[in-house]
């Protein structure tokens, strides 16, 4: 990978990460659910003017955006506000990776390799780990419906994931009109929902009494994070092997967890800290760990 590209891919890595940062500072001033509908609000337009529509079955284009748009991000965005820390929902949110494999064979009937296996049981010790310190009575403790929230984005993601497999091996698609198109799916449930959970007059005030901190929120998770981020991640994902750049993913907790912790003041504890490492460890050998076992067999 040339010196320039890595340093692209680099910076995609870093506004992923500091993503959930702008989400908790959205989060506290913006309803989530709003927060959402904005977000996919300023991707779909005015982009879809100058993007083709992705010649898919609607059906499908549904299943993408209201798993992967939808379904992750009303569950993430409503766990950080009701307390997950910023830099732990960019950890546990790659649980999507062991979902991902479990519906993918469930449903794909894809093989799950031994380094799979191994990799989903150190993570699940890891997660195991955090829930028993939830329970701990300490300052650092973490809200037990936050985190089942978060895992619950994390699984509809997967499913996210899932449509967008199928979708590929069926139809030739451009990533990008994917992203897009899809994000007109959510709009409507978002608005709808936030109306009727967070009600009319947060809506109004919210929209009335916006500061330009809160339009740079939005402004950020929409074309930094989503429309810049996944189409320079595409652009990289066609120059070079998958098995070059998927890896990186494995940073963006990493940077989430470090930018939470100084632009927020986000700490963990000793026993939070074991959790959250256990769980990267199950990530990465999730990631390489076949890398490691065949030079073993030959």
């Amino acid at each position: 990978m040339s010196i320039k590209d890595l340093c692209l891919a680099l910076c995609i890595i870093f506004a992923w990460g500091l993503n959930f940062v702008v989400i908790k500072l959205g989060v506290t001033e913006i309803p989530p659910l709003l927060l959402a509908g904005l977000r996919f609000s300023a991707v779909a337009f005015p982009a879809l003017f100058f993007i083709r529509a992705p010649r898919i079955p609607l059906k499908w284009l549904i299943a993408y955006g209201m798993s992967i748009s939808f379904g992750q991000f009303a569950l993430l965005f409503l766990s950080i506000h009701l307390g997950m820390p910023a830099g732990l929902a960019s950890l546990l949110l790659q649980a999507q990776a062991f979902f991902t494999l479990w519906l993918g064979h469930s449903l794909l009937k894809e093989k799950i390799q031994r380094h799979h296996y191994a990799g989903m049981a150190i993570a699940v010790l890891g997660i195991l780990l955090l829930a028993v310190e939830s329970h701990t009575g300490s300052k650092t403790d973490l809200p037990m419906i936050p985190l089942l929230l978060v895992f619950a984005a994390a699984l509809s993601w997967a499913c996210g994931n899932i449509c967008n497999k199928v979708i590929v091996q069926q139809h030739q698609v451009n990533p990008m009109s994917l992203v897009v198109w899809s994000a007109l799916v959510p709009i409507l449930p978002f608005f709808l929902c936030s109306w009727i959970f967070e009600g009319s007059d947060k809506i109004v005030w919210s929209l009335q009494h916006a500061h330009v901190h809160q339009i740079f929120v939005v402004g950020y998770l929409a074309f930094i994070a989503t429309i810049m981020g996944y189409g320079l991640w595409g652009y990289l994902l066609s120059k070079y092997p998958t098995s070059m750049i998927a890896p990186l993913t494995l940073l963006v907790p990493v940077v989430g967890l470090i930018t939470a912790a100084i632009f927020l003041g986000e700490h963990l504890s000793i026993n939070q800290m074991i959790a959250t490492s256990v769980i990267i460890s199950g990530l990465v050998i999730n990631v390489f760990g076949q890398r490691w076992i065949k030079p073993k067999l030959h």
